[in-house]
């Protein structure tokens, strides 16, 4: 009855695929039933709940909080890019783009564990290939011996054209901000080119990403600020084109210092009512922002959905979702490993 058809793209099987695997997802109550939950006894649950694969190939050589980590990257990678196998025409490019974040979350992850000088093991443990990059292509960055080196061969992979001055910066400077700035601006700008505007949905789309430009500027600017970083030298980490904060409105929440002074400068933007009370209060949790906001993310990305059902609009919706399940699951285990209440775990989720 489904398949693959069509420049524009298979929309109706795509979707139809993604619907069934959102009614899979973990629920609140389930949440609340792992936080009573032994790490051996999440693990068992994990096996009865859509990760049953993942925890039986990875069962003969990992356990504990390993077993959970991995099988739970695992899976999500899995999900991901059956979906973007699944897909194809103006749908599939797009669903490629969107899945660029973890190419480039993968990139980040050898960098940062070459400059640390981590083991090739511990640095694998953390990649997530769910993106358009294949387990053999992440291998061979992974076994290049320099920082320089994984850049340039990462270019040629994503067909991405990286300054000499990119690849030579951690070198001359002993730090990654220069190339992880170079990496997150250059994701964003193709995404947006992959977006056609021609029809409501699309439109749809250009919208949330734009949307979601701002929720991460509005963050980064948060976290600067809580370690007392400010005005221009903030500006250097900043995306553009987001759809409320343009450069000389970024430029002035910067230059703020006072964390809560900035709830009276929002007022006009679209999460202000999400963040108020959070920034109105004496001791202004960092955490607690970007929380909301990830709840406000995925409010964004279920209206999205609701009104374009026949878009890449319950595509970008479930994936999100699957994101948070890892990101929770993930919570609740290395919070019970480490011994805090579940009470204090609970408050992390984003549910």
């Amino acid at each position: 009855m489904f398949g693959k058809s069509g420049r524009r793209g298979n929309y109706a099987y795509t979707v139809t695929r993604v619907k069934a695997k959102k009614s899979l997802l973990i629920k609140e109550e389930d949440f609340d039933k792992m936080l009573m939950m032994s790490l051996p006894e999440i693990s068992r649950y994990m096996s009865e709940s859509g990760y049953q694969k993942e925890m039986s190939e990875l069962a003969n050589r990992m356990e504990g909080i390993d077993l959970v980590e991995y099988a739970a990257y695992l899976n999500m990678s899995r999900v991901f890019k059956s979906i973007l196998d699944a897909s194809d025409g103006e749908l599939h490019t797009m669903i490629s783009a969107y899945l660029d974040k973890w190419n480039v979350w993968n990139v980040k992850v050898i960098l940062r564990g070459k400059s640390f000088g981590l083991d090739d093991k511990s640095i694998r443990e953390d990649l997530i290939p769910a993106g358009s990059l294949k387990e053999a292509q992440l291998e061979k960055l992974l076994a290049l011996p320099t920082i320089e080196e994984v850049l340039t061969e990462y270019g040629r992979m994503d067909l991405i054209s990286i300054p000499e001055d990119i690849k030579t910066s951690y070198s001359e400077i002993g730090s990654l901000s220069k190339v992880e700035d170079f990496l997150d601006k250059f994701r964003y700008s193709r995404l947006l080119e992959s977006i056609v505007p021609n029809s409501r949905p699309t439109t749809a789309l250009l919208d949330y990403i734009r949307q979601d430009i701002d929720v991460v500027n509005f963050s980064t600017i948060m976290k600067l600020k809580a370690e007392g970083v400010y005005g221009e030298e903030v500006m250097q980490f900043i995306i553009p084109n987001g759809k409320q904060l343009d450069r000389r409105k970024l430029l002035h929440l910067a230059n703020i210092e006072s964390m809560t002074a900035v709830a009276g400068e929002i007022t006009q933007l679209n999460f202000y009512e999400d963040i108020k009370d959070i920034l109105e209060s004496p001791d202004v949790s960092v955490r607690a922002i970007e929380s909301a906001l990830k709840k406000y993310e995925m409010g964004l990305a279920k209206v999205f959905s609701h009104m374009n059902p026949l878009s890449v609009g319950p595509v970008v919706d479930y994936m999100i979702n699957k994101e948070n399940e890892v990101f929770n699951i993930l919570a609740v285990a290395r919070g019970l490993q480490s011994g805090i209440p579940p009470e204090t775990i609970k408050e992390l989720l984003v549910i």
